[in-house]
């Protein structure tokens, strides 16, 4: 199969219920491509070049669907099956296109790493599952690189981003515990709801250019004429530096003490971790705009993204290259199951992946 028919297939398999990390070992296996499926739900394959110095690697990423290989709910078959048809599958199918074409000429100096890794951006442990089981030990880590589809760069064009790229991503929790009763009797009441308003105008002010805090849910089951004992909301934050990210968490606890103190009321507070900054490696970077450059695709600068993913816990560990492939401004709600990529793209990325991996490699 080619990539290209290799995407197709991995949509029908998926009809037929079969999950993405199924289908990706079954087709390593049938290329005779060494592999194993991790703890972490993740698919590493393996391909020793024949030049020596197999110590020295390149890992390339790859990311897949929310199937971990283990039961799930409805909603939430849904949800991956959803992914998997915007973008994953084409992440998934150049990485392929990369593999079979090293695993049929592997003429190349130390190994290449093939990483499919589920649970990206959900905050479920995909790249901090995948770090615990320490895969690359005994390894020199050259690089790690992953490529990501985007509607709006045209087919031929790769968009990068020297340095900071993403910015890190952390959720929210808060409870506020007042005193409930009747709402004529204010004077006998703790108001948590009060106190939560409060607490969520101090948050908003902690925004900025490089931190972005917002509160997309607040429940007090009270009603009209009776307060609540306690009032809950939840939220995100975002931020472009790892040192501001914590000031910030510090700053929003000192808020938190003096809501309680100023209301009388007790807050608990708990902050989860999706993803820290992905920070690319500048040498990286500016040696793959050059490769893209001389190989005749439009070389795009970027600005730094909103959207976030956990590959910025490799970059704290390794070398590492995050960046854009075109699949045509066409190409609309990626992370969805009516994305319609150009398949075009999928020659491209496949070339260049393979281009820059052995590039560095072959240094």
């Amino acid at each position: 199969m080619n990539t290209v028919d290799f995407r197709h297939h991995l949509h029908s398999r998926l009809e037929e219920g079969t999950p993405m990390i199924a289908t990706i070992a079954d087709a390593l296996s049938a290329l005779g491509i060494e592999h194993r499926t991790m703890e972490s739900g993740s698919v590493l394959a393996r391909i020793e070049g024949c030049r020596g110095n197999a110590e020295r690697c390149v890992v390339l990423m790859a990311t897949v669907d929310n199937a971990y290989g283990q039961p799930c709910s409805d909603e939430d078959k849904a949800a991956s099956e959803a992914l998997s048809c915007g973008c994953n599958d084409c992440h998934v199918a150049m990485l392929y296109g990369v593999l079979k074409q090293c695993q049929a000429k592997p003429d190349f100096e130390g190994t290449l790493f093939a990483l499919f890794q589920p649970a990206t951006v959900d905050g479920k442990g995909g790249a901090m599952s995948v770090l615990s089981e320490d895969p690359f030990k005994g390894y020199n880590v050259a690089a790690i690189i992953s490529q990501q589809a985007d509607s709006d760069l045209a087919v031929g064009e790769i968009g990068f981003c020297p340095g900071r790229f993403m910015p890190s991503a952390d959720e929210l929790q808060f409870a506020v515990t007042g005193m409930s009763g009747n709402a004529a009797a204010r004077d006998r009441l703790k108001d948590s709801v009060v106190a939560m308003a409060d607490l969520i105008v101090r948050l908003n002010a902690f925004n900025s250019d490089a931190c972005m805090l917002s509160i997309g849910r607040v429940e007090a089951l009270g009603e009209a004429m009776q307060l609540p004992e306690e009032s809950v909301c939840s939220g995100s934050m975002f931020a472009y530096d790892e040192n501001l990210r914590s000031r910030v968490k510090d700053m929003i606890a000192h808020a938190a003490e003096e809501v309680e103190y100023k209301y009388d009321v007790e807050v608990e507070m708990s902050f989860r971790s999706i993803a820290p900054c992905v920070d690319n490696n500048t040498q990286l970077t500016y040696e793959a705009m050059l490769q893209a450059d001389s190989c005749g695709y439009v070389v795009r600068d970027l600005e730094r993204q909103i959207a976030f993913n956990d590959f910025g816990y490799y970059t704290q560990c390794y070398p590492s290259l995050y960046y854009k492939l075109g699949v045509s401004r066409a190409s609309e709600r990626m992370h969805t199951s009516v994305a319609d990529p150009d398949e075009r793209a999928l020659a491209v990325g496949e070339e260049f992946m393979c281009h820059v991996a052995l590039n560095i490699l072959n240094k």
